[in-house]
């Protein structure tokens, strides 16, 4: 019970929280499992996270949840302010996924990305703008690439730099690879919902074998962007990205292109935890040279 204390008060009481167990994970929040009468609840609190966090998460969440087909599955949203985000509770298998699941992801993933979205952009101008707590540019526009370059990899990668974790070098790689920035974003195509954080820890595989959508950073973009995040640390097979290809094809070339959509979650390692990802940092941009 001591724990509950740890939860804000009017999250107890709206939920009719009973119990609350400390979950172990995650480097930034508190997650907690909580004991209802209606069933057990997730719980995320992050202390001292800047305003919208939070939200931010919650109306991924809830974008996903309306567009994804029954091969991926997203958790309801039973609560969320700046404070604390309660989630449906998932039961997680002990293995990891099989050939059906990894099929299923990418059969999935395809249905969500080519689901109807209206700009690269933010979801919303009411949300604040910010992919998990690093603030962006999300303003709507039609020209990716010039939204990819200019505000996300430029300004992620000058920061980077600053903050001493970059090589100073970087800069002039990227000037030269910006004037070719429309032909690393790929061929033109429309836009679509990106989980925006696609690495494996954020897809659970349940006890049934079902995939689940977790932890989003949302934003409207191009596909590419997530299908690389997917490859920056494994754990996703060949048969979801082939299953993904064959239910939505990738343009030509698209692996050519991973290093280019790989900077953007690289760059924000480096600014994070600095070590080797300013190293990486630098192989991609090389390799794309």
């Amino acid at each position: 019970m001591a724990h509950l204390e740890q939860l804000p008060r009017d999250l107890v009481d709206e939920l009719r929280v009973t119990d609350a167990r400390p979950l172990s994970g995650g480097d930034s929040a508190n997650a907690f499992r909580l004991d209802t009468p209606d069933g057990p609840l997730f719980a995320k609190t992050m202390p001292g996270s800047p305003v919208g966090v939070l939200p931010v998460e919650a109306a991924g969440l809830e974008a996903l949840r309306a567009v994804a087909p029954e091969e991926v599955r997203v958790p309801r949203v039973h609560h969320v302010s700046d404070a604390a985000l309660v989630l449906e509770w998932i039961e997680e298998g002990s293995g990891g996924p099989d050939r059906a699941a990894e099929r299923s992801m990418g059969i999935g993933l395809a249905a969500v990305h080519g689901a109807r979205a209206p700009h690269f952009g933010w979801l919303s101008p009411e949300l604040p703008e910010r992919i998990g707590s690093v603030p962006v540019d999300l303003t709507p526009t039609n020209d990716w690439s010039d939204f990819l370059l200019h505000r996300r990899i430029e300004p992620l990668l000058r920061e980077a730099v600053d903050s001493g974790n970059l090589d100073p070098a970087a800069s002039a790689l990227l000037a030269e690879l910006a004037p070719r920035a429309a032909e690393l974003a790929g061929p033109s195509e429309p836009p679509s919902l990106l989980h925006g954080d696609l690495w494996a820890g954020n897809r659970v595989v349940d006890r049934s074998g079902a995939n689940w959508l977790i932890d989003p950073s949302s934003f409207y973009g191009h596909r590419e962007y997530d299908l690389a995040m997917m490859q920056l640390f494994g754990g996703f097979g060949r048969e979801c990205f082939a299953a993904y290809d064959d239910a939505h094809p990738l343009a030509d070339g698209w692996h050519d292109r991973v290093p280019w959509y790989q900077l953007p979650p690289l760059l924000i390692h480096a600014i994070r935890f600095g070590g080797g990802y300013g190293g990486a940092v630098m192989r991609a941009l090389r390799r794309l040279s």
